[in-house]
């Protein structure tokens, strides 16, 4: 194992799959069609299940769609599939409730499971009233608690960066610090309550604040005595080899410490497709620790030597094993070598890992949801067609959301943001700031442009 270690985390049973503990890190994807789509669904999921996926989530808006999930949980038991469901809730904790009685675990986001919708207000609050919007969240979680906890499901508290809710924010700013704040007053009653049937995430599209807030996770775990599973990634990735170098710093980084019990790798691709990356991250993992203790740094340029055949198993473990030295400042620039990689390749991956790790930008970054049953347009041929548009422009942050729940606040690191607003409708954002509303989807990407040009002239 090349000195490589878990940290050790207490075993979480997700229907007939563990996590943590001295399990294996599992891997997982999440379906695209639409939850009232069950044909479309159990087929995505066979194809995830098939990949080597071992759990599937999938996205639930209502009580419909979380009622629904009985009845694609019924179609895979009988065609012989018992991989655990998760339904993947925000903004109803009601819905979580209806959930929870049907599927193995149920993720719920901090950020809107109380606490209203976003909205970038600055809120004050004394001592006291902060303790009480504590108490409320008490008073709507605990019976969530209970539910799950007759049903044996679990539990996943996933925070992502830019979802934190106003209230966080007021008080911690969109900080890795808030960030950790809103999963542990979740973890916290959990613990009061004897509740351990719990994973935690807590992801960004930045992969510098990804680490960062992981990191900064699991000392205040530590601190206070707790030891979840963690569940680890990227959020919106984007997609091609971009969104896997981006995967495998932020996740590779962290593999690499010991930390994770289960990943996905969030690409803008179909789901299954997720699965053999996410498998060859964790394998490299285990076996990738000397390569990195033997790393050459000289002026602060890393150098790292490989064999691969493969251009993918190239990127995947140059990223991986680069990342945290990039990103901890070990190293300000790369140099790779590989005799079975022509050279042009090897150049645009360095460029592709100093601009995931956040060292040095030379070509625009996309930040792309993978997609989900809430996505309002075709994601994969909208992002082949916004790179297309603006592949000039070096430098520019661009978002690219299937619908309002992943923006605009979790493209909280981007400069422009395109988000599908209804059936055919696109919204579009300058930050955080919605510039033009409803817009159709054939005028869209050629209304980004315009902005991004007017934005960038003026």
């Amino acid at each position: 194992m090349s000195g490589y270690s878990r940290r050790k985390t207490v075993s979480v049973k997700v229907g007939n799959t563990a996590i943590g503990g001295e399990n294996p890190i599992r891997l997982q994807s999440m379906t695209t069609a639409s939850t009232m789509d069950t044909q479309g669904c159990m087929e995505q999921a066979i194809r995830i299940i098939s990949a080597g996926g071992e759990l599937v989530r999938m996205t639930t808006q209502g009580t419909r769609e979380a009622e629904n999930m009985r009845l694609i949980r019924e179609g895979l038991n009988a065609r012989g599939y018992s991989t655990p469901l998760v339904a993947d809730v925000h903004f109803n904790p009601a819905v979580a409730d209806v959930a929870a009685r049907i599927v193995d675990k149920v993720r719920i986001n901090p950020g809107n499971y109380v606490d209203p919708a976003r909205t970038f207000r600055h809120l004050e609050y004394t001592d006291a009233e902060y303790a009480q919007e504590i108490e409320r969240i008490r008073e709507r979680f605990i019976p969530f608690l209970n539910i799950c906890r007759e049903h044996g499901t679990a539990i996943r508290i996933g925070v992502n960066h830019g979802s934190l809710s106003d209230r966080i924010m007021s008080r911690y700013g969109n900080t890795p610090a808030g960030m950790v704040e809103s999963c542990m007053e979740f973890l916290r009653i959990c613990v009061e309550q004897e509740f351990m049937n719990v994973v935690i995430s807590i992801k960004a599209s930045n992969t510098v604040v990804m680490i960062e807030t992981v990191r900064l996770l699991v000392k205040e775990m530590d601190r206070e005595g707790m030891a979840f599973p963690i569940h680890l990634g990227v959020t919106e990735a984007g997609e091609g080899e971009d969104g896997r170098i981006k995967s495998a710093i932020g996740i590779g980084a962290l593999l690499a410490e010991g930390i994770g019990d289960t990943i996905r790798v969030s690409l803008s691709e179909a789901p299954e497709r997720e699965i053999p990356v996410a498998r060859k991250l964790v394998d490299y993992a285990a076996v990738s620790a000397g390569i990195r203790s033997s790393a050459k740094i000289e002026n602060g340029i890393l150098g790292l030597s490989y064999e691969d055949y493969s251009l993918e198993d190239f990127q995947l473990h140059a990223a991986m094993d680069a990342g945290a030295l990039l990103i901890d400042g070990k190293a300000s620039d790369l140099k790779l070598s590989n005799p079975n990689i022509p050279a042009e390749q090897i150049r645009s991956t360095e460029d592709a890992i100093l601009q995931g790790a956040r060292i040095r930008f030379s070509k625009p970054e996309y930040i792309s949801c993978p997609g989900c049953g809430r996505t309002l347009y075709n994601l994969e041929e909208t992002i082949a067609r916004i790179k297309a548009a603006t592949g000039h422009l070096k430098g520019v942050k661009i978002a690219i959301m299937g619908c309002i729940v992943n923006g605009p606040g979790e493209m909280a690191d981007a400069d422009f943001g395109y988000v599908g607003a209804g059936r055919g409708r696109i919204s579009l954002y300058r930050g955080k700031e919605c510039i033009e509303k409803n817009i159709p989807e054939e005028n869209a990407v050629e209304r980004l442009l315009k902005l991004i040009e007017n934005t960038l002239h003026n």
